[in-house]
């Protein structure tokens, strides 16, 4: 991508967008991709998270795109739980609250990119939001979310 100056695609991509509409929808699609990308690369993790959410709602099979949404959503979850383990009383509880939520954000996308192509790195996480939060429901029930979301997985985005 402008060999590796995610700057230089960030500005022609910037460029780009009041015109974007103007190309078809799968274009549009693989123009979403790469500027969040861009912007991953480039440390803009908001604005990364923009265009990946496009990239989703175009194309919800397209398990790359999942994947780096759990990542990007996944960043806070330590500091989270961290305080969540220095803290008393019900500030604890407001803390596992603010973690549920942030995880609720994260699991579904994890959960797809690891139905799709399984990495030990993303399991391990999955299994430590779950036991994080004492969802055993959550964990017992992963293996069949998952193999249910393989059913569908896009590794291409389309033409």
């Amino acid at each position: 991508m402008f060999d590796g100056d995610p700057a230089t695609a960030i500005g022609i991509g910037e460029q780009m967008l009041p015109n974007v509409t103007k190309l078809r929808p799968s274009t549009q699609t693989r123009f979403y991709q790469g500027i969040a990308k861009a912007y991953e690369d480039n440390g803009q993790p908001e604005s990364a998270i923009t265009y990946y959410t496009k990239v989703v709602a175009a194309a919800p099979d397209y398990y790359v795109a999942h994947r780096a949404l759990g990542y990007l959503y996944a960043r806070p979850l330590t500091e989270i739980y961290q305080r969540y383990q220095s803290a008393n009383g019900a500030s604890r509880s407001a803390i596992m609250l603010e973690y549920k939520a942030a995880a609720a954000k994260v699991l579904p996308h994890l959960e797809k990119a690891q139905a799709c192509d399984p990495d030990d790195d993303t399991l391990q996480l999955i299994h430590t939001i779950y036991k994080n939060m004492s969802d055993e429901q959550g964990l017992a029930s992963l293996d069949a979310r998952l193999k249910q979301l393989a059913a569908k997985c896009q590794d291409l985005l389309p033409d």
